[in-house]
């Protein structure tokens, strides 16, 4: 809030002048703006998210008279303001027009896109910056007290660190691991990230035949042998597994498993899926086999699967990362006036329709997740890879 409020002036300065603190008045909540000892002390935040258009209203015309009774306007504040539709929007707009009330909104949204026009064009917009890791910290320390748990700055650093500047994931974070921390009041780093990893896990623990059949099938493909997974499509089929099932598991193989190698593969698998919901059983057993065959004797590659998990690894470690500000999209004067797509480069105006620019964050540098296999289409994809880097090597 140092951007808007400034760091030198003292709170109640900052409230006389007309501007605010969200965090930092001691409370467990964020909604009362102006605190006792500002200029306007009967004024309050009112916390209207879930009222309906009729308590607004309600609420607008209170202020009015408030007003004529020579109180000073009242501040309406709407949390997650992207929630009232254009409809409740436009109920406010008179009111503000006219001077009745003092309209603040927060938002955690886009407000080009979740804020009507006529609104936004009365209002100041103030773009407020993630949380410090610092203050993160201290939000868990705060939090791990309320939960009377041990203090530990290592484990409070931590969940700062993984948080990606939003207290509320924090909070929910420490909320999962407060169990263990009671039982465990110094644990290990890594004994607290596997756990917050488990809370996410989801396990069906169906019949043990249905999986061990489907394994058959996936490794028998997998290991180029169509005789074998034909055997096992039709053990399956012929069983009273669902055909939709198999279609889906063959599906993840031709990306998981033949990959870039064969990329007809993933067409055919979905030309067999829309095969089956067309047609049905048991005549759409033709086309399953169809693919089973064509996936099996497809050349190999799992590149791509391989690519996206070296990817996934660096993306939750990085996740609070912000997009490069040259290649966000800018469909609004607002979002252009933030400099959102300010100097990138069209690539089909340069020559070779490649202009050679950097597209990661900017805190990180650059990585190679995909190499291409030696077989099959991969070879092909391997030359233009090749290529592109000589045209970035000569600039």
């Amino acid at each position: 809030m140092a951007r808007i409020a400034g760091v030198d002036l003292p709170r109640e300065k900052r409230v006389e002048i007309g501007l605010t603190y969200i965090f930092g008045i001691g409370r467990s909540r964020s909604l009362e703006i102006l605190g006792k000892t500002g200029v306007n002390p009967d004024t309050r935040v009112r916390d209207l998210t879930d009222d309906e258009i009729s308590k607004l209203r309600e609420t607008i015309e209170k202020a009015k008279s408030q007003q004529f009774f020579g109180k000073p306007n009242p501040i309406l504040f709407i949390d997650e303001i992207h929630r009232f539709n254009k409809s409740q929007q436009d109920a406010f707009l008179p009111f503000v027009e006219s001077g009745a009330v003092i309209l603040i909104g927060a938002t955690t949204e886009n407000p080009s896109f979740e804020v009507i026009p006529a609104l936004l064009s009365r209002a100041h917009v103030f773009v407020l910056s993630m949380l410090s890791e610092e203050e993160l910290s201290q939000i868990v320390a705060k939090g791990m007290r309320e939960l009377q748990l041990e203090e530990d700055e290592e484990v409070s650093g931590w969940l700062a660190s993984q948080s990606g500047g939003d207290a509320r994931r924090a909070l929910n974070y420490l909320e999962l691991i407060s169990d263990f921390l009671r039982a465990n009041p110094h644990p290990g780093i890594k004994e607290l990230a596997g756990i917050l990893e488990k809370k996410t896990l989801f396990y069906d623990k169906g019949r043990e035949e249905h999986y061990n059949l489907i394994s058959a099938l996936h490794k028998s493909l997998r290991g180029s042998d169509p005789q074998a997974a034909l055997y096992w499509l039709a053990r399956m089929l012929e069983g009273g597994e669902d055909p939709r099932y198999i279609v889906r598991r063959l599906i993840r193989f031709a990306s998981e498993d033949v990959g870039l190698a064969d990329p007809q593969a993933l067409s055919l698998a979905i030309a067999a899926k829309d095969a089956l919901l067309f047609i049905g059983m048991p005549e759409a057993a033709a086309a399953l086999s169809q693919l089973v065959i064509y996936l099996a004797t497809a050349p190999k590659s799992n590149s791509a699967d391989v690519a996206y998990f070296k990817a996934r690894e660096d993306a939750i470690k990085t996740s609070h990362y912000g997009v490069p500000l040259h290649i966000r999209n800018a469909p609004t004067k607002l979002m252009k006036e933030l400099e959102y797509g300010k100097g990138y480069k069209y690539d089909h105006d340069s020559e070779h329709h490649y202009s050679y620019q950097k597209y990661f964050p900017e805190k990180m540098p650059e990585k190679t997740y995909y190499e291409p296999g030696q077989f099959g289409f991969e070879k092909e994809i391997a030359k233009r890879l090749k290529w592109w880097k000589s045209l970035r090597d000569k600039q």
